[in-house]
């Protein structure tokens, strides 16, 4: 699908569909493209948006994790949702659960893949070798199990990025912000209903990270999808909304109370190739 981008007073993003409000939040890299499959899928059934996070437009001493959140808030705040459902990627679900945290009544749940938030295998402190093509194609291509995901428009618009020297200081500085707000003693005080879907051969935050937001957290499941790195959305897409769906709604049952199994809901519409995931897979 075509991503249609709306403007308002600030804020740019993707809305599509209607019906309980879904919030995509995207990583580091790229933007709501990232989420492309899970809104083409989504978009029958809830009302789904994915905002573009101001990474670049922050001023530099502001640029952090907690500005990204009061952003997320704003945005909400602007749009009058009520009580919406979280999916982030990597810097974005460490967004989620920063603002989940300070607004938990605005929350119905979570869906976290890739999230920062614990420990992850950063860039570091410094960017070596920034002006070598070849040596950024190849950190790119680690965000994924097949290297061949790291295309050349992706390794493009990354090189882009750190060869602007502000873009590459506000990466920089966002990096080290996400590194330095660790919440492994928060995640206690989140009562709602959390999913979280992983790589299994993620290796910027690898599945041992997956687990221990699974132990940290009140009410979590956690399902790992194989031959997959750091963006399942983007590279085991079906795989991704079978399992985003079923998350989802396990989040409304317990919103309304309920307690479901782990059974899949009879009669909740499934994803292509759903065929693939018969039954939830816990880990």
């Amino acid at each position: 699908m075509t991503l249609t981008y709306k403007n308002e007073t600030g804020y740019t993003y993707v809305e599509e569909g209607s019906g309980p409000v879904v919030i995509l939040l995207h990583g580091l890299m790229g933007g709501p493209e990232n989420f492309q499959p899970v809104l083409a899928d989504l978009r029958g059934n809830y009302r789904v948006v994915a905002p573009m996070l101001p990474l670049f437009d922050l001023p530099l001493r502001k640029t952090c994790v907690e500005e990204l959140s009061q952003f997320l808030h704003g945005f909400i705040t602007h749009k009058k949702y009520h009580r919406v459902a979280l999916v982030g990627n990597s810097l974005g679900g460490h967004v989620a659960l920063r603002y989940a945290l300070t607004h938990p009544g605005n929350v119905t749940g979570m869906i976290l893949t890739g999230s920062s938030g614990l420990k992850e295998n950063t860039m570091g402190t410094t960017l070596p070798r920034r002006k070598d093509y070849d040596y950024v194609r190849e950190k790119a291509a680690l965000t994924f199990y097949d290297p061949d995901m790291a295309t050349k428009e992706l390794v493009d618009e990354v090189f882009e990025v750190l060869n602007c020297k502000m873009k590459a200081l506000k990466l920089l500085r966002m990096a080290k912000s996400a590194v330095r707000e660790n919440l492994a003693h928060e995640l206690p005080h989140l009562a709602m209903p959390v999913g979280l879907i992983w790589g299994r051969d993620d290796v910027v935050t690898p599945p041992e990270v997956a687990r221990e937001f699974h132990e940290r957290l009140v009410l979590s499941r956690l399902s790992f999808i194989e031959k997959c790195g750091h963006a399942p959305m983007m590279e085991q897409p079906d795989e991704f909304n079978v399992l985003l769906r079923w998350y989802l709604y396990w989040i409304g049952q317990v919103s309304q109370g309920r307690h479901p199994g782990s059974e899949y809901p009879a009669g909740e519409p499934m994803a292509p190739a759903s065929e693939k995931i018969p039954a939830v897979a816990w880990a």
